[in-house]
């Protein structure tokens, strides 16, 4: 019986690593979503640049760790306010699914290119935490991995911060609400525009390089993109504490499949299961755990 506790347990406290990851993913699709009202497909891409440019700084330009990451996130600011100036600001007044395919093609290109640049072998980073488990409540937890949480955990509260209190996070909060009214009020939606853009490619480097340092990196990681989706859709395509809610759902989710059911049934079920789980949340609340229900009258 506690051999069977602690293994729950154990799936409980990975999946909340998981989650806290996706969390930072979910974060940057609803940023442009709510900005914008387009959902970016470019995500994965995103995540994956940063955990290659931090890994190039580290290992390749011996820059530490700590100075690596730091101008990684420098790096995926200046692409994320790129991609926007370039190739979504032309597109503002045509149709969202015209803008949509725009970030579908963006990330076959980034995919590409960043495949031609550094191959389709696993890259890890150097040693930076330690290998020795660490034991708390009896459970044992990887340094990488509470460092992983401690990290997500920070960046979502320092996010969350930023939106509630200063400026830039405010008129970002207008702009969601109604653009109209955000214009009127002297507020610059183009700037709004970019600055989503930019913070949702930093949080996602920032997944990126997190996930890196567990599971090392290749092309693999684009994916996490379309995995985060259904904790995103869970939350409610709008709602910021929605999307980590469902991350962190997920993320336990996923684990506990893997673990009791991906043995009896041979495999597969990890990935599946948040899937299925989404779909019957669906069917219960269509706009998700935090969404608005929207009415139309006629």
């Amino acid at each position: 019986m506690g051999e069977n506790i602690t293994f729950l347990l154990q799936l409980i406290v990975t999946g909340l690593v998981l989650g806290s990851v996706y969390s930072l993913v979910a974060l940057g699709f609803v940023l442009i979503y709510k900005s914008t009202s387009v959902l970016n497909f470019a995500q994965g891409e995103l995540l994956m640049f940063g955990a290659y440019i931090c890994l190039v700084l580290t290992v390749q330009y011996q820059v530490p760790f700590i100075w690596s990451f730091l101008l990684t996130l420098v790096f995926s600011f200046l692409l994320g306010f790129l991609l926007e100036r370039v190739l979504l600001r032309p597109m503002l007044g045509e149709s969202i699914i015209s803008i949509i395919m725009v970030t579908i093609a963006l990330s076959t290109l980034m995919r590409s290119v960043m495949q031609i640049i550094w191959g389709t072998q696993t890259k890890v980073f150097p040693p930076i935490f330690s290998d020795t488990p660490i034991t708390v409540f009896g459970l044992f937890v990887a340094e990488v991995h509470l460092y992983s949480l401690g990290i997500a955990g920070i960046c979502v509260a320092m996010f969350s911060l930023f939106f509630k209190f200063s400026s830039a996070g405010l008129a970002m909060r207008v702009t969601a609400f109604n653009q109209q009214v955000a214009q009127t009020m002297g507020i610059n939606i183009r700037r709004i525009f970019a600055l989503a853009w930019a913070i949702s490619a930093v949080v996602s480097s920032i997944g990126g390089v997190i996930l890196g340092n567990i599971n090392g990196i290749n092309n693999a990681l684009a994916i996490m993109g379309l995995k985060v989706f259904p904790c995103v859709i869970l939350g409610g395509l709008d709602s910021i504490i929605g999307a980590i809610v469902g991350s962190f759902i997920m993320g336990i989710l996923e684990n506990i499949a893997g673990g009791y059911l991906d043995p009896i049934l041979g495999g597969g079920v990890k990935e599946v299961a948040p899937f299925v789980f989404l779909v019957i949340i669906l069917m219960i609340r269509p706009y998700g755990l935090f969404g608005k229900k929207l009415v139309e009258r006629l």
